[in-house]
């Protein structure tokens, strides 16, 4: 086995190997602009870093969010394109659970990151590998009840203070993570999610309304 791992649902792109043991090599840079021009470069350092070739890997392994519209699709169609070429399976996985993984907390606890608009993405955790809600999108405020007394993991945590008071590391979601979990999950058989978005919402570009139809005479 050779998992590619990557994940660019957040400001962090992200890509790791894992040879079904081990993590053998990983990456993570964090740059909320530069999904695009960062993702290939980095996939292509990690396998010769790794003295590995494309054609190596038997599955990928990205995460699907929930993040905004423009990074998260990068990853996404980033790890279709190499499903399609290399005839590989694409699994999905959750961005918040590679977070909570990541953290190994012992008790409940909450993985937020940052929806932006002053809203969080959100889902709260009975341990590192078992989530109890689905994720959602919310003003913290809104769900400070529901989260209070409870430790956070992740950048969403850290910018509100006032609902997130005890913010534990990791900021950001890591591919190692994401492999290793993917790794566990497939060692016992378990079927990972669809490499589909969890959006969460809409897209802020819209088609206009009401738009004037100009059709040739």
């Amino acid at each position: 086995m050779l998992l590619l791992a990557l994940d660019t649902a957040t400001p962090a792109v992200t890509v790791a190997l894992h040879d079904g043991t081990d993590v053998i090599a990983s990456s993570t840079q964090v740059d909320a602009r530069r999904h695009g021009e960062l993702l290939l470069p980095a996939v292509d350092r990690l396998l010769t870093e790794a003295g590995r070739a494309l054609d190596a890997v038997t599955a990928i392994v990205v995460g699907i969010g929930p993040g905004p519209y423009t990074g998260l699709r990068v990853g996404l169609m980033t790890a279709d394109t190499f499903g399609l070429a290399l005839g590989v399976p694409v699994h999905g996985l959750c961005t918040l659970d590679g977070l909570a993984y990541a953290a190994d907390l012992a008790g409940p606890f909450v993985v937020a990151t940052d929806a932006r608009r002053k809203e969080v993405y959100w889902a709260r955790y009975d341990d590192s590998r078992t989530r109890v809600t689905d994720p959602a999108v919310d003003r913290p405020a809104d769900i400070a009840e529901r989260v209070a007394g409870l430790p956070a993991v992740g950048a969403g945590a850290l910018l509100y203070p006032d609902t997130f008071p005890d913010v534990h590391e990791p900021a950001h979601v890591s591919a190692a993570a994401l492999a290793s979990l993917a790794a566990e999950r497939l060692a016992r058989g378990e079927e990972l999610p669809a490499p589909r978005p969890l959006y969460l919402r809409r897209p802020d570009a819209q088609v206009p309304k009401n738009y004037k139809v100009v059709t040739p005479k």
